[in-house]
């Protein structure tokens, strides 16, 4: 992106690393105001104010397309989102977990690193949108789930819904995201989605090998670190694409391709 050259390692790559450099410190948190256009027009959480941090290294300066996506999808189907236990990893500004919160979700659980600014800037916009039943907290992917699970019910152990909202670009973390989806889901009825732009046009084979990981077997007595068979057994749909705009304009790279939001859906076959 503008923030960023071609080169992969430029971008999110291992999360705290190289790209933390890269971008300019001190800049002032930002604020975008996200119209729910299937919502009524007198409606209180109408328009939601997302507080976006200045700058940071994990991107969360920016609302990004696929959350608005997410957030329509949610308002016009809310079916998906009602009366269950969502968890979104890697939420930044956290819109999708506000409108599943405004469609009578029964808990939302908004996760992303746990960075003192990244996680102050979703309770801000947790508590300055009024968004019921959502709890805030810090986790990084891939790591032990426990807390996770403390926020559910008695007796249910795993969520209804996870939220995925721009992250497959992190190419070197995707066996990390896909460990915490497949130990957190639940079987059957639960989904993942995921949803995306190929933002590099030229690294989109890179993105869409995370659902080619995603469906690979569950292999017995394999080396944790053999990422070339290690699998999660995953069922994946790539089920709708909305063009939307693109991102950033001085980008390089076919415009349609940056202009489109892709949307898939994960579940695990019932035990």
């Amino acid at each position: 992106m503008s923030q960023h050259s071609d080169d992969e390692d430029c971008f999110a790559g291992d999360l705290f690393g190289a790209e933390e450099e890269q971008v300019a410190p001190e800049v002032e948190a930002t604020f975008e105001v996200y119209t729910r256009a299937s919502a009524p027009v007198d409606s209180a959480h109408r328009d939601l104010t997302i507080k976006l941090v200045g700058s940071h290294p994990l991107w969360a300066h920016h609302l990004w397309n696929a959350s608005k996506v997410f957030a329509s999808l949610f308002d016009n189907t809310p079916g998906l989102v009602k009366d269950k236990h969502i968890l979104e990893l890697g939420a930044g500004g956290a819109l999708p977990s506000l409108v599943a919160a405004f469609n009578g979700a029964s808990k939302v659980v908004v996760t992303d690193y746990p960075d003192k600014e990244l996680i102050e800037n979703i309770e801000y916009n947790v508590k300055h949108n009024q968004a019921p039943n959502v709890i805030v907290d810090g986790y990084i992917w891939g790591t032990e789930t426990d807390k996770l699970r403390s926020y559910l019910p008695t007796g249910k152990t795993t969520y209804d819904v996870l939220i995925l909202s721009d992250l497959v670009f992190n190419h070197s973390q995707h066996h990390a995201m896909l460990k915490t989806c497949r130990e957190l889901l639940t079987p059957g009825t639960g989904r993942v989605y995921v949803f995306y732009t190929h933002h590099r046009p030229h690294l989109a084979h890179r993105d869409l090998e995370f659902f080619e990981i995603a469906k690979r077997p569950v292999l017995e007595n394999i080396d944790p670190e053999d990422k070339e068979q290690l699998g999660y057994g995953f069922k994946v749909d790539h089920f709708m694409t909305e063009k939307i705009g693109v991102m950033f304009e001085e980008d390089p790279g076919d415009e349609e391709v940056r202009a489109t939001v892709h949307g898939w859906q994960l579940w695990l076959e019932a035990k």
